[in-house]
């Protein structure tokens, strides 16, 4: 297998190949969720390029289905494909980050909102769940970790909605933003966040809309906007 692509972060060299299909007769589906996957857990640094041939070659397939799911990543803004073949995450701009985060801010309250008729006991347990693993995470500093299952909780919330519409929007969102912040996390490290997640679950319990529109919005403002502000200014400054 071909050595680590220099906009793969240190810490996941060789994670991609984990989340890859086992064969090269993987399907483009198998190739999507994998990159995908990477991208959401922050795996590709902003500003940083691959190569076609060298994620083909970490995922262990044909560069055809990479080329053809990386056009369509680039069709949702979550990666520029250059002409000569290599791809990147776009550099995070103050303007981009803000159009970002109020998208977020707009469409994720209201699918929660939707979402809560449909959302069970089971689903508090789940959630409960995984929010525990997301405060182990935390405290031990796993960023990378912690990106996975904060993706994984949210989720778990917006699906529920059954959503045609919405949720792509907001799977495409997550996409664009996920690379930044995890180079936020590499910097700030994880203990200064704010877990409004508890917020959230009580919310889905005592079926409060408003409560959990509340919180899944002090959950971005807190995690995104305060952390994402302090390091794009920081980074102005300097």
């Amino acid at each position: 297998m071909p050595g680590r692509q220099p906009g793969l972060t240190n810490e996941s060299a060789g994670h991609l190949a984990e989340a890859a299909p086992s064969s090269r007769g993987a399907t483009r589906s198998q190739v999507d969720a994998a990159i995908r996957s990477g991208l959401l857990t922050g795996r590709f640094i902003p500003g940083k390029a691959v190569t076609i041939r060298g994620l083909a070659g970490e995922l262990g397939v044909s560069p055809m289905p990479v080329r053809e799911v990386l056009q369509r990543l680039s069709a949702e803004n979550a990666l520029e494909v250059k002409r000569n073949g290599r791809v990147q995450v776009p550099d995070m701009t103050r303007d981009r980050f803000e159009e970002v985060l109020t998208a977020r801010l707009l469409l994720e309250p209201e699918l929660a909102e939707r979402a809560l008729p449909h959302l069970t006991l089971q689903d508090v347990k789940t959630l409960t769940a995984l929010d525990d693993d997301i405060d182990q995470r935390i405290v031990g500093g796993d960023a990378e970790a912690y990106m996975r299952l904060n993706h994984a909780f949210h989720f778990h919330i917006y699906r529920a909605s059954a959503s045609k519409v919405l949720l792509p929007l907001i799977d495409s969102l997550w996409l664009q933003f996920a690379p930044f912040m995890r180079t936020v996390y590499g910097r700030v490290g994880t203990a200064s966040l704010v877990d409004q997640h508890k917020e959230a679950i009580r919310a889905i319990e005592l079926k409060d809309s408003a409560a959990l529109r509340a919180a899944i919005s002090g959950d971005i403002a807190d995690g995104m906007g305060l952390l994402g502000k302090e390091i794009l200014e920081s980074a102005t400054a300097g």
